[in-house]
């Protein structure tokens, strides 16, 4: 009897508490917990991860999968393990509260308190701090040292080229970065070397070598010159110290590489000029790096190729007029050489010697002006918008190590890029052209392109194949090429030794190719899954199991999985675990990963690739997560980040994947609130289409209450049945656990499209969806409203003006006239937009000229006579990817038949919302408008009437009022 007092009591107690859960609101976002960075030790024994809030100083945990302890380090940052896993080393950054004093203040950085460098011992458990630390680097393959960049707490000058980053001194292109004190320090016995002067250094992967370059301090003026009131400047008025004309020479310059098994230092390079992009080979017996003896003031600077092997004592250095050197190009700065994993050739950059700009010009005396030509391969908006990367391209040239006085140019002007086979081992490299076919790119969105093997010794070129709509990627060890055209739906291999291709998946029954295609276009492949050893094989993806393709052609394709993906509805892939395995054993036991269509279940499965049997399901959850694994490089050891709907995402740490360790609990305070749940809809819509959406209800949901409900769309949105959903001012999309949890319903309908008819198509998706919902009586069918963002926004602009069974729409970045937008620039890449409307989303499939009604048709301006919803437009005026004229369009159209309109323009931010201020705003201002058109609350002052210009920035309008504002 007392035992059931006892139970009776406890369900009262959590009846209670569950009672008074409170609903989310907006002062929640900063705090709310998130799984950052995460590694795990080569060991598997130790894993490190972090917890960061939105915004806020982050926490570095240190976890003992043995004794399931942790460490925890306030503000830990850029973690990495040694090779042995004995020590984690990272950066201990400043609170975030001084460096958004600095930001905010626009301070210099030097105001800001300095990171420091953490050393956990893991053998001796002892963790040591070094202050002012302002970067570090470990070898990636050796356990034994760290180096480090100590600041100058004692300079109080302006550190120009520390506001411009995050403080990565070693960014080549920097050239006014300080000379600071360099530490060498072996982790095993604690000793250290220091260096003065340094501004870049480099280990050798194996951590033999270490290289730096220091540079002279710039001498100060001497005090007693200083301070002579009577010392005369002997310069003309009009040549002071920066006058250009007189050449700035850089500082001296010395590398230097020290030898960390023999502790000795070998100076290999000193000039007035700079040297960077240092680099070495695999073993560290070679280095390279190109440098400038160029005053520092040149317009153009002459760089030279700098090649060292210590183990053979050789030394080249590329000059600008070398021999091999095509007429008018130089040697790069702006390409890293790259030794190929063998050390057998070097890749470095070369280019067309730039033009010096004109500085006797003056600006006022020409035009400035963009002269567009139809035979330009790109728009000028294209062009502006790589100016940059233009001005940097380089062009690839290889060296034989062996020979380092011979280099061969591989890469040409009329080439688009260059592929290294092999990791640079083999004796060709892949080049990539779409010359000639670049023009068509503004209304195919894509662009044919012809492959080539280069031979790295004598450039000569073998067309592998030409105009190709579609990709290739080539096999670990580079004996074969694998092509997908998309026109045709169609894989086959190309054999490197005998150049002949054969087809790969003819004659099989299924597809390999997207089968919910549903865009005017040929449909992408589900792609490459992985490669087997040796070349033998290529595993390749169809909607929902895995294929051996064998590369020879010498057996039949197989299907991996047995067809149980298919039978099943679910979907599989393959890992890729390490980063130095280029490929899979047939006869191993492999993971995959797993994806139940249906349910939405994630979760994991065994096989061999060589197996004729079903794969065996280790595990599978009602969570998301499995794709996200990783493992130790020396043992079966596993950590995952997994999260549902309701819980918050976590890291685990497994063996087996029957058994997983749960090593962090974020976001505790979720419990304190309201929160929801999530559950999956199925609806047939009037023309006979099957679908699927999710539905989100409140935590504390009561079927015998009426709720009003927002209903939320892009494409397709149920695969996140089980993702979670932060509470976060969000870059415009709908803040679904914010309003969940303020007693709302969200519906997140899946549509799928007839080409030429995208608007009718969302129609019959979403509403049929909406009416099969409003069949509950929990559902307020009078109170719906609809929200969506850039092709979302354009959807819910064809919706109000097509039905009115809405009672308040938000659209984000919407086209409302696909006739004035046809024609426009996608600013954030500089493309034209024709070829959304032929091949891509907007499904239209033909031109404007051919097909004007379908463009009429499907614009919601034509129709906007017929809206009577509310609605708030965000359309801004920079945005990349819609013109922002479209949301003007709207506005001042449904203006001017008085309909009930809002339009927010955030100045100077993008289509999504960049800033997070801006992003805070959206989401204050859309409760505001929801919570008065679907649950009578009163309406702000920005709805009712307005914020005038003389106001802005001094009243933002959330007052709520009494009027309405309509």
């Amino acid at each position: 009897m007392k035992l059931k007092c006892t139970v009776f009591i406890l369900l009262i107690m959590t009846c209670c508490v569950y009672g008074q859960k409170k609903p989310l609101d907006h002062s929640v976002y900063d705090s709310w917990q998130n799984i950052g960075t995460r590694k795990i030790s080569n060991d598997g024994k130790w894993v490190a991860y972090s917890v960061d809030p939105q915004e806020g100083n982050s926490n570095l945990l240190l976890y003992s999968v043995k004794n399931k302890t942790s460490k925890k380090f306030a503000r830990g940052t850029k973690v990495a393990f040694t090779d042995d896993s004995r020590f984690a080393v990272f950066q201990i950054r400043p609170l975030y509260k001084d460096i958004k004093a600095v930001k905010d203040k626009k301070l210099k950085k030097n105001k800001l308190t300095k990171d420091s460098l953490a050393i956990v011992d893991f053998l001796s458990g002892q963790t040591e701090k070094i202050p002012n630390v302002k970067s570090f680097k470990t070898p990636e393959k050796t356990a034994s040292y760290i180096a480090y960049i100590l600041e100058n707490v004692n300079d109080k000058s302006s550190d120009d080229a520390s506001d411009k980053d995050d403080g990565d001194e070693n960014k080549d292109d920097d050239k006014n970065v300080k000379p600071l004190q360099l530490v060498v320090r072996n982790l095993l016995n604690g000793r250290s070397t220091t260096y003065d002067n340094v501004i870049r250094y480099e280990f050798s992967k194996n951590g033999k070598q270490l290289a730096f370059v220091t540079k002279k301090p710039e001498e100060k003026i001497s005090k007693d010159k200083k301070g002579d009131k009577d010392a005369v400047d002997e310069k003309p008025a009009d040549k002071k110290d920066n006058d250009k004309s007189k050449p700035k020479k850089y500082a001296f310059q010395t590398i230097q590489v020290v030898d960390l098994q023999k502790g000795s230092v070998n100076k290999i390079s000193e000039m007035e000029g700079d040297f960077s992009q240092l680099s070495f080979d695999e073993d560290g017996n070679q280095l390279a790096f190109v440098g400038t003896s160029s005053a520092q003031n040149d317009l153009v600077k002459l760089y030279q190729l700098y090649y060292f092997n210590f183990k053979g004592n050789k030394k080249e250095i590329v000059t600008n007029d070398h021999a091999q050197m095509k007429k008018g190009w130089v040697v790069s700065e702006n390409r890293l050489p790259l030794f190929s994993k063998n050390g057998k050739q070097l890749y470095f950059g070369v280019a067309p010697k730039p033009i010096a700009k004109d500085t006797a010009m003056i600006a006022n005396d020409h035009a400035v002006v963009d002269i567009w030509n139809y035979k330009d391969d790109y728009l000028q908006t294209v062009q502006l918008k790589e100016l940059k990367n233009d001005l940097k391209k380089s062009y690839a040239a290889v060296m034989q190590t062996e020979k380092p006085d011979f280099f061969r140019n591989i890469d040409a002007e009329d080439l688009d890029t260059l592929r290294l086979v092999n990791q640079g081992n083999a004796a060709f490299t892949i080049g990539i052209t779409s010359l000639n076919n670049r023009i068509p790119s503004q209304w195919e969105g894509a662009t044919k392109k012809t492959y080539f093997l280069i031979d790295n010794k004598t450039g000569e070129r073998t067309e592998v194949i030409k105009d190709l709509d579609g990709s290739i990627a080539v096999s670990p060890l580079g004996n074969f090429v694998v092509i997908f055209d998309i026109e045709k739906g169609q894989w086959s291999s190309y054999n490197v030794k005998t150049k002949q291709t054969h087809p790969l998946n003819i004659g099989l029954p299924v597809s390999f190719v997207d089968e919910e295609f549903d865009m005017p276009d040929f449909p992408n492949a589900y792609g490459i899954a992985s490669w087997t050893d040796n070349d033998e094989s290529v595993i390749i993806r169809d909607r929902f199991d895995l294929w051996e393709f064998f590369l020879n052609g010498s057996k039949k394709p197989r299907n991996i999985t047995n067809g149980f993906g298919r039978k099943n509805k679910i979907t599989f892939d393959t890992y890729d675990l390490d980063k130095d395995i280029k490929s899979l054993n047939r006869k191993s036991p492999i993971y995959l990963s797993a994806f139940d269509n249906t349910s939405k279940a994630n979760g994991i499965f065994k096989t061999s690739i060589q197996s004729n049997s079903d794969p065996v399901k280790i595990q599978m959850e009602n969570v998301w997560g499995y794709r996200s694994l990783q493992k130790a490089k020396n043992t079966e050891e596993y950590i995952l980040v997994k999260e549902s709907y309701t819980d918050s995402p976590n890291i685990f740490a497994t063996s087996d994947f029957l058994e997983q360790q749960k090593l962090s609990n974020t976001n505790q305070q979720q419990s304190l609130y309201n929160w929801g749940t999530d559950e999956l809809v199925n609806w047939t819509t009037p023309k006979g289409n099957t679908s699927t959406g999710i539905l989100y209800k409140p935590e504390n949901f009561d079927p015998n209450k009426k709720y009003p409900m927002i209903v939320y769309f892009y494409e397709k949105l149920s695969d996140n049945l089980n993702r979670y959903v932060e509470p976060a001012p969000t870059p415009s999309r709908l803040n679904i656990s914010y309003f969940v949890s303020n007693g709302y319903l969200v519906f997140t309908p899946d549509i799928s499209y007839v080409d030429g008819l995208p608007g009718e198509s969302a129609m019959d998706y979403i509403n049929s969806g909406v009416e099969k919902l409003k069949q509950n009586a929990w559902v307020d069918g009078s109170k719906i409203g609809i929200q969506g963002q850039s092709w979302g926004g354009y959807q819910v602009a064809y919706l109000i003006a097509h039905t009115n069974m809405y009672a308040a729409a938000w659209s984000g970045a919407p086209v409302v006239n696909m006739t004035s937008a046809y024609g426009g620039i996608r600013w954030s890449s500089g493309m034209n937009r024709q070829f959304q409307y032929e091949k891509s989303q907007s499904r239209l499939g033909k031109t404007l000229w051919e097909a004007p009604e379908l463009y009429i048709k499907n614009s919601p301006l034509f129709a906007i006579d017929k809206v009577k919803t509310p609605v708030v437009i965000m359309s801004n005026d920079k945005d990349g990817a819609v013109p922002w004229y479209q949301g003007i369009e709207m506005f001042t159209a449904l203006r001017r038949l008085g309909k009930p309109v809002w339009l927010l323009n955030y100045n100077g931010d993008d289509h999504n919302l960049i800033k997070r201020q801006n992003r805070k705003d959206i989401q204050i201002r859309e409760q505001q408008f929801f919570d008065y058109y679907l649950k009578g609350a009163k309406a702000p002052v920005w709805m009712t009437k307005g914020i005038p210009a003389i106001q802005k920035g001094k009243d933002w309008g959330f007052e709520l009022t009494d009027d309405k504002p309509n």
